[in-house]
């Protein structure tokens, strides 16, 4: 058999509470990916893990309904004019080899020390990737909102256009040129993330804004596509490892798809500065989630011993900073919907 393979007690039986709380995690997965950008993966992936979905099917079956949903939400902002195609094709090349070398990782990983390992990897990287990245994002969030939510090109990004490296590429939608050379590592890091946790979009969105250049509303948008191309390849995969869960799919799709309309809509409300609060705070209270988790897997891997009690107690504690962060994350949006509504109104009036 497969080292990828699982038979079918290893997929988790599906309750009533189970479907609904897949749901609404869908659907505010669906909500934070039209309004930052990212497949919203960092909150989908531990949503199902917390309900005991081992971590390899949840990044499969992650991935295979992010594609149908990234797609419209592609579409919905490219008709608000923010998304740069050309931009997201091109990364899409990188990331697509960056999501088979990710699900290497992966069955390197399930080979030499099985589900609790996947497990641990996957919580380890989230967390890591979640502190670093979503405290250098609050950062500058903050910094902007002082600035009266004026962006800013980086010195980075700034340095990096003038380098003449050939090939040079222009993206007129994004108002810059740069060397191809230097779109490539953040694609590929986009796509290897993407497979071996099911999280791109906050290292895409982030590389696109801090490295490349781009503004962080077409940024936000331009991930969408990359996200499509991405989830298409790897879902086809992890679908021949038998690692997609269908229902789990087509739950959270369901939620997803009213979500990210919902999300895209947001975006036209709203200074750029503010998606990147709510990336960064959604980011941060996920990784304590996970962070939560760790004990767990370490149990079950034999490196650490802790009572049963302490493990679950330490389990709903993951789990209820998990639905604290799909609320904080949707108030967010919705707030910010409707005080920028509000003042298009009085604005028009």
């Amino acid at each position: 058999m497969d080292i990828l393979s699982l038979d079918a007690t290893k997929f988790i039986d599906l309750s009533a509470m189970a479907i609904i709380f897949l749901f609404l995690v869908g659907f505010i997965g669906g909500l934070v990916s039209g309004f930052i950008g990212s497949g919203g993966a960092f909150v989908l992936t531990p949503g199902m893990m917390s309900l005991g979905v081992p971590g390899t099917v949840a990044v499969a079956s992650n991935m295979c309904h992010k594609f149908p949903k990234a797609l419209v939400g592609a579409i919905k902002r490219f008709r608000y004019g923010q998304v740069d195609v050309k931009m997201g094709l091109i990364m899409a090349a990188s990331a697509g080899i960056g999501v088979q070398f990710g699900i290497q990782i992966q069955r390197i990983i399930l080979d030499m020390w099985g589900a609790a390992g996947s497990d641990l990897y996957v919580s380890l990287s989230f967390v890591f990737v979640l502190v670093f990245v979503g405290g250098y994002v609050m950062k500058d969030a903050i910094k902007c909102a002082r600035c009266g939510g004026v962006e800013e090109t980086t010195a980075l990004a700034k340095r990096l256009q003038k380098i003449e490296l050939w090939p040079m590429i222009n993206f007129p939608r994004s108002g810059l040129r740069i060397s191809l050379w230097f779109t490539l590592p953040v694609g590929f890091a986009t796509g290897m993330l993407a497979a071996t946790i099911a999280v791109g979009g906050f290292v895409g969105v982030p590389g696109m804004i801090y490295v490349i250049g781009v503004p962080g509303l077409m940024a936000s948008a331009t991930e969408l596509v990359i996200a499509f191309a991405m989830g298409l390849g790897g879902s086809i995969n992890w679908a021949m490892h038998g690692m997609v869960d269908i229902r789990l799919v087509l739950i959270i799709l369901g939620g997803s798809l009213l979500g990210v309309q919902l999300g895209a809509i947001g975006t036209t409300y709203v200074r750029p500065h503010m998606i990147k609060m709510v990336m960064a705070t959604i980011m941060l209270i996920v990784a304590v989630s996970r962070g939560l988790a760790l004990p767990t897997y370490l149990v079950k891997l034999g490196v650490m011993n802790m009572g049963p009690n302490t493990l679950n107690l330490l389990d709903k504690v993951s789990f209820a900073s998990m639905c604290l962060a799909l609320l904080i994350g949707s108030g967010i949006i919705l707030g910010s919907m409707w005080i920028g509504r509000r003042a298009q109104l009085a604005e028009a009036a």
